[in-house]
């Protein structure tokens, strides 16, 4: 096991850390996640099935509605949110879910070098990953 260190641009400032849950697709919150269970539902997203709560939610961008900011202050008052987000680019309808649910948020990171299952921490706008391979 090796590990990486990124240096990127905190959106939320904070910490936290938790298995990376990585998507090569960009994610809508507005329809694409329950709230209310944190899974994703969007049809035929790579990550359909599968359950972001508590984990580093690592995706290269946000897309959809403007109501996608709330469903993921939706998510966190379930309990279902990310513990983090990690992205190549934020765009913002994510960083304001971020924002308003007090998730850390870090972009401008090259998360081609992050697997599900990575071991990922975030601290202000340092993440670090523990690789598994």
């Amino acid at each position: 096991m090796h590990t990486l260190t990124f240096a990127g641009r905190a959106i939320y400032t904070g910490r936290a850390a938790g298995e990376a849950l990585v998507s090569p697709a960009p994610i809508g919150f507005l329809g694409g996640v329950d709230p209310e269970t944190g899974t994703v539902i969007e049809p035929g997203h790579p990550l359909q099935g599968q359950s972001v709560a508590g984990r580093v939610l690592v995706f290269p961008t946000g897309k959809g509605s403007t109501v996608g900011s709330y469903t993921i202050l939706r998510l966190a008052k379930a309990g279902k949110a990310p513990a983090a987000l990690v992205n190549a680019r934020s765009e913002a309808i994510v960083a304001v879910g971020a924002i308003i649910s007090e998730i850390p948020m870090v972009d401008l990171i090259d998360i081609s070098h992050i697997e599900t299952g990575d071991w990922v921490e975030v601290d202000g706008e340092t993440v670090t990953v523990a690789c598994k391979r």
